[in-house]
């Protein structure tokens, strides 16, 4: 088959990069995008290096967005999100990509999907069709496009750029339907290789599941390369992953939670101490509220997800789970400084009691978003 074209603009949101589509220039049925997504990016790749596409060899970098317009009144744009296997030729859609999200509001105006503001910043009403919720970005604007340049400095990612403000609306049941899928705010989990767990199964922005360091014979200060010659360690984090969904109604036994690469996250906690980060620099305990590792499609994550922020963001303000446990004390309207390899995050969550148990109104958080290239991504396959 010949080489066919499609347009895309590959944007970095975060600390994350992908490959961004107009729904238009897809196939109506989403079954024929895995294809087109899997060649874009080179999967699958046993090497995991993704030499012939433009995935980068990890999770954060092995993605694909979809923008388009809205299905629902209250909202500016549809944004679906692809997290690629680089491995395997999958192409999950349980769950939506945080940083990624940071990218949606720029792409759309520039794209004139969204008409550019009479102001000097735009409000994009963004709708996820992963978890059906809403994310409003806020983003300052600069002759007529997004603007690139700025103070905000982001861990993980170098220089500064345009601060972009996310603010998850009502993120509780994303993927469950509930901010607690169990009803408990701790549960135990027998997982095989690591015993009787002690865990907190929770749902905000992305189902996660957290569980403290000290159980798994960790510190989370841990460098992702560390976690990762660590063979033994991985395979039992995937087991806890795996009965994590099936307790979490998100898979029917372990053989389907296998299949579903994205969720949970896994986010391993332990208090504020000094840790090494990438850069080469030593992290202070004094400049973080609580520590996290967490696993991202298998891998340990360079930095941290950004819905598993905002998860543990929330967990960190329910007393009586895990995270509450190991987190800094501070006020419930506080936000929450969470330590990853690559420094550290600011979450902000809202969080309330009520009638049927806590809610959560909403959960912000600051990003920054780069256009890196716009033209053609070429794949193999018939005609689109």
């Amino acid at each position: 088959m010949a080489l066919r074209a499609i347009r895309a603009v590959f944007m970095r949101g975060g600390t994350s990069k992908a490959l961004i589509f107009r729904a238009g220039d897809l196939p109506a049925d989403r079954a024929d995008w895995a294809p087109i997504f899997l060649a874009a990016m080179g999967s699958p790749d046993p090497a995991m290096r993704q030499l012939d596409g433009m995935g980068g060899g990890v999770s954060s970098l092995s993605k694909c967005c979809v923008v388009g317009p809205p299905s629902r009144p209250d909202a500016d744009v549809d944004y679906t999100f692809a997290q690629v296997a680089i491995d395997r030729p999958e192409v999950d859609y349980a769950s939506n990509c945080g940083n990624m999200s940071s990218a949606i509001g720029p792409f759309a105006v520039d794209e004139g999907l969204v008409a550019p503001p009479a102001g000097n910043e735009a409000v994009v009403r963004i709708h996820n069709t992963n978890t059906g919720k809403i994310i409003v970005a806020r983003f300052p604007m600069e002759d007529g496009r997004a603007a690139v340049t700025g103070d905000l400095a982001i861990d993980g990612v170098a220089g500064t750029g345009a601060p972009i403000r996310l603010d998850f609306t009502d993120p509780g049941g994303a993927g469950t339907g509930r901010l607690l899928p169990t009803g408990n705010l701790t549960d135990r989990l027998d997982v095989p290789g690591l015993g009787p767990l002690r865990v907190t199964l929770i749902d905000a922005a992305n189902p996660c599941v957290l569980v403290a360091a000290a159980d798994l014979g960790m510190t989370a200060t841990e460098t992702p390369a560390a976690m990762e010659r660590d063979t033994a360690l991985i395979a039992g984090i995937e087991a806890l992953r795996r009965a994590a969904s099936v307790r979490m109604g998100l898979a029917a036994d372990l053989e389907a939670a296998a299949r579903i690469i994205s969720v949970p996250k896994v986010g391993i906690l332990a208090p504020p101490a000094d840790a090494p980060v990438l850069s080469g620099a030593v992290q202070t305990a004094a400049s973080v509220d609580i520590l996290a590792r967490m696993m991202s499609s298998g891998q340990p994550h360079r930095a941290v997800p950004l819905t598993g922020a905002l998860c543990l963001a929330v967990a960190c303000r329910l007393p009586g789970t895990v995270a509450h446990d190991l987190v800094r004390p501070g006020e419930a309207t506080d936000p929450v400084r969470v330590g990853h390899p690559s420094g550290a995050i600011l979450v902000a969550a809202g969080v309330s009691s009520g009638p049927d148990g806590p809610r959560v109104s909403h959960a912000t958080v600051f990003r920054t978003a780069r256009r890196l290239f716009q033209g053609e991504v070429l794949h193999v396959g018939p005609r689109v």
